[in-house]
């Protein structure tokens, strides 16, 4: 438990035009409203353990495990586990794994996965960040995307960070082919930077932001609408067989949205504590890069923005049955009936 104080507040709806989402509509996907009513009242949840990821890029996480917001709304009959992702490939590989029930991905981390075949919908936005940019050395002499010919640069894939340099690539007239990207993790690659050993890298905050005043490190290319939102994500199996849990799980993230609005220094102080990093960097990740205050439900504006990098994610080749992968992802990623709930404050 870190020293800020311990407070829970009562669900409320979030403010916001209700959007009402005819695509990705699967069997169960609207059972357990009734069910987790019934459950938070009577204790008799599905299951006796609930596993829930946090990250520092998805600052909602970090205030529910540190007020015990999803305890409180549980009870004594759940054992809530909780366990780090350090990037959005590592929630995905834990979401197909089983070793988390929900975690938190960028909007295209979870489209790629979705069209390779993990059943995970999103159930929840949590933000709608700037958390990617291209970075490079205090001394380097690239100044624009165009410098970026012939180097090396750390991105890890399945991010989307990763995503946000093909994009940046594209904007400055470049592919894959003109470039070497080294796979590495998000803090391997700012070290990798730090070090020399790669020319530049696609950054996340709030190691990103760190980076910018430890080590003087300059972002030579932001672009606000190459980044994806912040989605809360279940498997399938989740949502049907356990849906009273994540709707709990749900209600604790919107719970915590209007916390995190009210307290912005306080959620700072958090991010700073359980990143380590200096309260100023923390700051300006929370107050300018993480807009919280976006509307909990999946629905037209997330699939907007992954339309248009769907076509990025099919050139890039990662996607293995192409086009008509991602089409299927497209239609069946959004599951928005708990989110729905949550806001009606039900």
């Amino acid at each position: 438990m870190s020293t800020i104080t311990r407070r829970i507040v009562p669900a409320i709806a979030i403010a916001g035009t209700m959007m009402l989402v005819a695509t990705g509509c699967v069997a169960g996907e609207n059972a357990g409203a009734s069910e987790s009513d019934d459950a938070a009242a009577t204790g008799e949840w599905s299951s006796d353990t609930l596993t829930v990821d946090f990250a520092t890029y998805n600052p909602l996480s970090l205030v529910i495990k540190d007020q015990g917001i999803l305890e409180d709304i549980v009870g004594d009959d759940v054992d809530v586990e909780w366990v780090q992702s350090a990037g959005s490939n590592k929630a995905n590989e834990l979401l197909r794994s089983g070793s988390v029930d929900v975690g938190s991905t960028a909007g295209s981390a979870a489209l790629l996965a979705r069209a390779n075949g993990s059943p995970i919908q999103v159930i929840d936005i949590y933000s709608q960040p700037e958390w990617s940019a291209i970075v490079v050395g205090p001394d380097s002499g690239i100044t624009s995307l165009e410098d970026l010919a012939g180097t090396s640069i750390a991105a890890t894939k399945g991010t989307d960070p990763y995503f946000f340099l093909l994009q940046a690539l594209e904007e400055g007239g470049l592919s894959l082919d003109d470039v070497e990207v080294q796979n590495l993790q998000h803090a391997d690659g700012r070290a990798a930077l730090d070090g020399g050993s790669v020319d530049a890298w696609a950054g996340l905050d709030p190691i990103m932001a760190a980076a910018e005043v430890e080590s003087g490190d300059q972002l030579i290319y932001r672009n606000v609408d190459f980044n994806t939102y912040g989605f809360l994500n279940a498997t399938e199996d989740f949502i049907n067989n356990h849906a009273d849990l994540a709707q709990a799980v749900v209600d604790a993230y919107e719970q915590a949205r209007v916390w995190a609005l009210e307290n912005p220094e306080e959620t700072a102080e958090l991010l700073a504590e359980v990143a380590g990093i200096d309260i100023e960097v923390a700051t300006t990740v929370i107050e300018e890069r993480s807009n919280l205050d976006v509307n909990g439900i999946p629905g037209d504006a997330q699939l907007e923005v992954l339309e248009k990098i769907a076509p990025v994610l099919v050139d890039s080749g990662d996607v293995q049955g192409g086009q008509e992968s991602v089409d299927k992802a497209l239609e069946t990623i959004i599951n928005a009936t708990f989110a729905e709930k949550a806001a009606k404050g039900e």
